[in-house]
């Protein structure tokens, strides 16, 4: 039972305006690692958009650092990222620990310190619970997703069904 643990996340929203800052704060967070494609954006929308931009200034007016990692290519992660002064780690492997590793590097900042918010369990928050850092699921933007990531929602979805049966999450999406 324990393994399946690492898939739970410390807190599962609709998306990411629904977080709330105050309460990553009182918990300690002072830095975020965010995934991009159906997490912050739609996965075919190549370009950030102004709620997105708000979001990340509210997260810095609070103190709150962020590295957008992603395990897509540097062209995509770049063309978001515009003319935004935020770091990216591009090609990270998620759930592997490299990319996470590179985020605390880049944000200096110890894991406890640190939350992950993505939209795959598979990834985000597998690969953010291995690392001991808070873990935020958001759901999907959209509905258009790469081949390998609509083989992981399948598997996704077994995963989930069964941590809700066993009480180990009180939604299923």
């Amino acid at each position: 039972m324990s393994l399946f643990k690492k898939f739970v996340p410390d807190l599962y929203v609709s998306n990411i305006h629904q977080i709330n800052i105050e309460m990553l704060k009182r918990n300690g967070i002072e830095g975020i690692l965010t995934d991009l494609d159906n997490t912050l954006v739609r996965w075919d929308e190549p370009d950030n958009t102004e709620e997105v931009v708000r979001w990340f200034q509210q997260l810095n007016n609070e103190g709150i650092r962020v590295v957008v990692i992603s395990n897509n290519d540097e062209t995509r992660v770049r063309k978001f990222i515009g003319t935004m002064d935020i770091p990216f780690i591009h090609k990270a492997r998620k759930p592997l620990g490299r990319g996470f590793v590179d985020g605390l590097k880049t944000l200096q900042l110890p894991a406890d310190k640190v939350a992950v918010i993505g939209d795959q369990v598979l990834t985000d928050v597998l690969g953010g619970n291995r690392q001991g850092m808070y873990t935020i699921l958001v759901d999907p933007i959209g509905d258009k997703e790469y081949i390998t990531t609509k083989i992981n929602r399948k598997i996704e979805r077994r995963i989930v069904r069964y941590l809700y049966r066993k009480g180990l999450i009180s939604w299923v999406r």
